[in-house]
């Protein structure tokens, strides 16, 4: 799989793998949520004393330890969507049509400010 990432096929692969190694009866929306967050955290660790000069610059080894950990969450965040039916895309695409609204790029640009007060619940 490279290039595109075709979600579905993800899914069935996670789908299959989990079967076969008897794991689905792990595979709760909890557990998922929590492994997916442990992985995230994992992520983040890999930066936490880096400068933003040298987040931005990484030796070939660290760039491996990082795109191993954005597999990790990409494949929890995969298999937690699908065990809860949620479309992945179509959650983005609804995502982005929201922050469209949320920030205005005339009213926001160069802003990293947060709008809570225009969200829309």
């Amino acid at each position: 799989m490279s290039g595109t990432l075709d979600i579905s096929a993800l899914q069935e692969r996670l789908r299959r793998f989990a079967a076969d190694r008897d794991w689905e009866q792990f595979h709760s929306p909890k557990n998922l949520a929590m492994a997916l967050s442990v992985e995230a955290a994992e992520l983040v660790e890999i930066f936490q004393w880096l400068t933003e000069a040298q987040s931005a610059e990484l030796d070939d080894r660290t760039r491996a330890a990082v795109a191993e950990e954005i597999a990790d969450v990409q494949i929890y965040l995969a298999r937690l969507a699908d065990r809860l039916s949620i479309d992945i895309p179509e959650a983005v695409e609804a995502k982005l049509a929201l922050n469209a609204r949320k920030y205005p790029a005339d009213e926001v640009r160069g802003s990293a400010a947060k709008r809570s007060g225009h969200e829309e619940r």
